[in-house]
C-alpha cells in the first residue's frame, strides 16, 4: 500500500489529476450505466464534453490518459468490465477535446454472442493493451454517433 502511495506522489501533477479522474470516471460509469442505461449515460457524457480539437500533438496526452486509467483501475475495488473502462476514457478524451470513437463489436463464440467495447483514435486502440478487439467485428459506425442515427 505504501508503495502505491509513493508511486501516486512520484507522478507529475498531470498524471495525479489524470488518475484522481480516472477513478472517479470509472466509480461514476459503473453507477451511472445500472442507473439510467448505456443510452442516457452516453447522452450525460457527451453533453459534458466541449468542442473536439484535432491537434495531432495530442497523441502523447491521449496514451498517457489511457495509460493512466488502466493502472488506476487495478487500485480499484472492483474491475471495471470493457464497456465501462471504454466509456470513462472515451470522456476523459473527449473532455480534453480529444475526439476517440467508442467502438462496440461482437462475435459468436461456442454459439453465445459476445460484445467488447474500445476506444480508437487516429486509427489507433487506447484502450487496451493486447488485441482483443480484432476478435470482434465492430459495428458500421462509432457508438458516439449511434444516437444521432434515425431507425
Amino acid at each position: 500500500m505504501m508503495q502505491t502511495w509513493r508511486r501516486f506522489l512520484g507522478l507529475s501533477h498531470f498524471e495525479r489529476r489524470i488518475v484522481l479522474e480516472s477513478a472517479v470516471t470509472l466509480i461514476s460509469t459503473r453507477v451511472g450505466l445500472h442507473v439510467t442505461g448505456f443510452r442516457q449515460w452516453k447522452g450525460l457524457l457527451l453533453r459534458l464534453t466541449p468542442s473536439m480539437d484535432t491537434d495531432p500533438a495530442t497523441t502523447c496526452f491521449a496514451r498517457i490518459i489511457a495509460r493512466t486509467l488502466v493502472a488506476t483501475e487495478r487500485h480499484l475495488f472492483f474491475r471495471a468490465n470493457c464497456l465501462e473502462r471504454s466509456l470513462a476514457l472515451w470522456w476523459l478524451l473527449r473532455r480534453r477535446g480529444i475526439p476517440a470513437e467508442l467502438r462496440i463489436g461482437g462475435r459468436k463464440e461456442n454459439d453465445q454472442f459476445e460484445a467488447h467495447a474500445w476506444v480508437e483514435w487516429n486509427g489507433a486502440v487506447l484502450s487496451e493493451p493486447g488485441d482483443d478487439h480484432l476478435h470482434f467485428v465492430a459495428f458500421d459506425a462509432p457508438a458516439a454517433s449511434m444516437e444521432t442515427q434515425t431507425h
